[in-house]
């Protein structure tokens, strides 16, 4: 597709308001994602804060675009984790991106600490499905992502405290590959 095409329809997509938010249902169960986001983590994140953007949307209350880009983000962020099961690395149109990008996964995931750790408070980091690694201060929304991972402090205070690095190395242990093939 003609990147000037792409970029116009990226714009729209992102100008576009929804009269109402949904919150995306969480599809596993509370304490599937255990040991690597506990059950209270789970909850506080997605029940409290997540359900929150949209709840403030919908009711009017704060601000628009905040509330609107932290329920878009978060609802690209819970759908595409799974229970922790055997070795979790990316496979298809994903693992061919981040092999044509950065030559190996650990590569790739060397690259992806580096972004994430150079954040200075809160944000998001995300794999472009261009397969460039990207950041986004505060929220926004954003229609090319890949894999992305919540950088705010809740996503990982309550199980890692303050190493971050440990919360980012058991992430990949949830990522489901398929949901961010779907992506591409």
């Amino acid at each position: 597709m003609n990147t000037d095409i792409r970029r116009d329809i990226d714009l729209l997509e992102a100008s576009t308001r929804p009269a109402k938010l949904e919150t995306t249902p969480l599809p596993y169960g509370e304490k599937d994602l255990e040991p690597v986001l506990s059950k209270e983590s789970l909850e506080y994140h997605y029940e409290h804060l997540a359900k929150g953007y949209a709840k403030r949307y919908n009711a009017g209350e704060g601000n628009e675009n905040f509330n609107r880009a932290g329920s878009f983000l978060h609802n690209k962020f819970f759908p595409q984790l799974r229970a922790p099961k055997g070795a979790n690395r990316p496979k298809g149109a994903v693992l061919a991106l981040i092999e044509d990008k950065f030559k190996t996964y650990e590569d790739f995931r060397e690259e992806f600490k580096k972004a994430a750790m150079a954040i200075q408070g809160s944000g998001w980091v995300y794999l472009s499905t261009a397969g460039t690694i990207k950041t986004i201060p505060n929220h926004q929304v954003r229609t090319d992502i890949c894999v992305l991972v919540d950088w705010w402090e809740h996503s990982w205070a309550l199980d890692y405290q303050a190493d971050k690095e440990r919360y980012l190395d058991n992430i990949w242990k949830i990522i489901d590959w398929d949901i961010c093939n779907e992506r591409l």
